[in-house]
Order: structure tokens, then sequence, then C-alpha cells
């Protein structure tokens, strides 16, 4: 059993998606941002940084915080969405630090800038919006290649996704990436894409182009 401690962002919807997708049995425990209660003296215990999400493992007692360390964790304990073999293992954990360095801050201060301060800071905005289409046009290129990111359907593409859902907080257009595109459509159709997406409050639904 996973004890997951989240709420409703891109980097929490990225384990509790995982968690569905390994059918791992977890029970979650909501740390609502907008309330500070990723503050509270108890969570520090389990998560350092004051940042979702973070998990406990009841097998061993571990506490993890650092959702790429938490997605490498939980797949190599199941042994499933990140391939043993070497060359294959190494492709997939290069696209999750993408995502882990460029994708998630990247986007993150788009979110800050476009959806939340627009117009506070005409410079940032520009700096970040246009960092944001080159990194989809990364995204892009690679997909162009590959059914998923690396081959095959793997944690780098449950980290990624989760960013790419909010295109319209990024007023980001997913038709000039017809590759993203093509794979948003796909991933979003999962069962457990649709399941951990909603985990801890339930959304009105998947955004859609």
């Amino acid at each position: 059993m996973i004890d997951l401690y989240t709420w409703s962002t891109p980097n929490g919807r990225k384990v509790s998606i995982l968690l569905e997708e390994l059918g791992l049995p977890y029970t979650v425990h909501t740390v609502d941002i907008s309330k500070d209660e990723q503050f509270k003296p108890d969570f520090l215990k389990i998560s350092p940084n004051n940042r979702i999400p973070a998990i406990v493992d009841r097998d061993n007692g571990l506490a993890l915080f650092e959702s790429g360390a938490i997605m490498m964790y939980l797949a190599d304990k199941t042994g499933k969405l990140w391939s043993k073999d070497p060359k294959a293992r190494w492709e997939t954990t290069q696209w999750l630090m993408w995502q882990m360095g460029g994708v998630g801050p990247m986007l993150g201060q788009v979110h800050h800038f476009v959806k939340y301060n627009k117009g506070k800071a005409p410079y940032a905005e520009e700096r970040y919006l246009k960092e944001a289409h080159r990194l989809y046009g990364v995204l892009d290129r690679q997909l162009a290649k590959s059914e998923f990111v690396a081959g095959a359907y793997s944690i780098a593409d449950i980290s990624i996704w989760p960013w790419i859902s909010r295109f319209e907080w990024q007023t980001i257009d997913l038709t000039q990436y017809p590759n993203v595109l093509r794979w948003y459509k796909a991933i979003a159709g999962r069962p457990a894409v649709q399941k951990g997406y909603d985990v801890p409050v339930k959304q009105p639904g998947i955004p859609m182009p």
C-alpha cells in the first residue's frame, strides 16, 4: 500500500496516473496547496521541500518526495513502464529528466506569468512563451519518430503528459504540433489516465483541443 500526498497539479497527476497504470493500491491524502497545507509540520516530515507529491511506501516505510524520483521508484518496484534493457531504460530516463528540467519549470513559468499575472511582465511572458513553443517543438519532432516519447509507453510519457494537458493555460494551439496532438489524445483515452487525472479532486474532464 502506498500513501500518496498530492494535489491537482501536473506534478501530482504524474504519480496518481502512474499508480493507476501500475495497479498499485494507494490511499490519497489531500494536500490543498491553495490553503498552504504543504507547509504543515506533519507534511514537512515527509516532504522537506514543502512540495507535492510525496509518498510513503508502507511495505518498507520509505518516504519519498520529488515526482521524478517517485516515478522511478514505483516503476522499479513493479518492474513496469521502465525497461530493464539498458538502452531503452536510459532513453526513457533522459526524457524523464527533460520533463523535470525543462517542461515542468518552463511551462510552470508560463502559468505564472501568462495565466495568473498577464500584463504585469511582458518580457517574462514573451520569454517563457517562446521557450514553451521550443519545448513543444522538441516533443513534436521526437513523436514524429515513434508512437511514444521513448518508443514504448513509459514513465517518460506519464511525466510529460499532465503538463501538456494544460495547453490552454499556456495559450498553445495543439493543432500546430500534430504529433503531440496525436500522442496527447491517445494517452487521454487510457482508463488509468482518466482515473488518475481526477485525483485527489474530480475534474470537469480532461481538456481536449
